[in-house]
């Protein structure tokens, strides 16, 4: 991070319910003085009124390249919570870069990741991408358990009720190919092991408040889990209350290319939307990470769960990105670019999130 006293956090989609969450989480931890931009200038200057400390709002076209540069000019860290991630890959990191600011954004994942380093361009600058809720913190909290023994079985199992806005229903819709995952697959040694896992239907799981539909998906973050020292086998679960979106979801997938552009979503996304929103209506909202491990034999018992329930997605993402602001603030992430799981200390996590209010309860045990 650049040498300022008081850093200047510059904060890109602010007024959506992630980044108002993150600019109010920033603003309290006093981490610096933020500068939130977005293309509605009034709904910036409300989330700028709610900060405890000093924060501007200012007009924003993320698209226009001159605009980007003079917002990022004099931030030590830019930070982004808009979208589509399709859209935005590493424009913004770039852009953040080329004038001597760290980076965090909210998503991004190994595409974007890849595509920074790919240009290879400022390696004494800081980046760190997917530090959301999922991936981000679906990553990091399962790190509480694989630490100190072998695994025989490492589970996670996210998800639950919110309704999507159009924006995260279009990043929905990309969330395929070997750049994200494989649905219906394990990790066994280290190796995909593919159609190995069977979806588990009206199961009742620790933590989440009715019995849901638990559907293998093993993302690439999940994977990663799978390579950690001693983790024999991994299974990750995306939850649902119902299957209706998951009905949508496999019809768009069938009908769309392998690399869609706006025009080609667009006729799905209101069908998305709608699954969440009639999922809502019949359940309420709810959103909870449940994360299991089964200690190999002859070894301690350890952490062997994980639960964490919380307001929605949204809010939690906000907390995270937040916490890996603070993590550039503080020069706890050395420079190169990092995906949030990686580079946060999963303590350092569990006290953060523990203090948020939009967490309902997070159990280590």
């Amino acid at each position: 991070m650049s040498g300022s006293s008081v850093p200047v956090i510059g904060l890109i989609g602010g007024s959506g319910t992630v980044g108002r969450t993150a600019a109010l989480r920033i603003s309290a931890a006093g981490l610096g003085s933020l500068r939130i931009g977005g293309r509605n200038l009034d709904a910036a200057m409300a989330v700028a009124e709610e900060c405890v400390g000093p924060a501007e709002a200012v007009r924003l076209n993320l698209t226009d390249g001159g605009d980007l540069e003079e917002f990022c000019s004099g931030c030590s860290v830019v930070v982004n919570c808009a979208g589509p991630s399709y859209l935005v890959l590493d424009s913004v990191a770039q852009a953040a870069f080329s004038v001597s600011a760290d980076y965090v954004d909210v998503g991004g994942d190994l595409p974007a990741a890849d595509a920074l380093r790919a240009a290879a361009i400022f390696p004494e600058r800081t980046a760190i991408f997917s530090a959301g809720a999922m991936p981000g913190l679906s990553g990091l909290l399962p790190r509480l358990i694989t630490e100190g023994r072998p695994l025989r079985r490492l589970e996670t199992y996210v998800g639950g009720v919110a309704r999507f806005t159009p924006l995260s229903a279009a990043d929905g819709l990309l969330t395929r190919g070997d750049r994200f995952g494989e649905a219906m697959a394990s990790m066994q040694d280290a190796a995909i092991a593919s159609n190995s896992v069977a979806p588990l239907r009206d199961v009742q799981l620790p933590g989440f408040p009715r019995p849901v539909q638990a559907w293998p998906y093993l993302t690439t973050e999940a994977q990663s889990l799978g390579h950690l020292p001693g983790i024999a086998e991994v299974r990750a679960y995306n939850v649902f209350a119902s299957d209706r979106l998951t009905r949508v979801m496999t019809h768009a997938w069938a009908q769309l290319s392998d690399s869609p552009d706006h025009d080609e979503l667009a006729p799905f996304i209101p069908s998305i939307v709608d699954a969440t929103v009639a999922d809502e209506d019949e359940f309420g909202s709810f959103y909870v990470m449940l994360f299991t491990g089964r200690p190999a034999r002859g070894y301690d018992r350890g952490i062997t769960r994980v639960v964490l329930r919380a307001e929605d997605s949204y809010g939690l993402s906000g907390s995270m990105v937040a916490l890996a602001t603070e993590h550039i603030v503080r020069g706890k992430v050395p420079p190169g670019v990092h995906l949030a799981a990686e580079a946060i200390d999963p303590i350092d996590a569990v006290h953060w999130l523990r203090a948020d209010p939009l967490v309902h309860e997070l159990v280590v045990h």
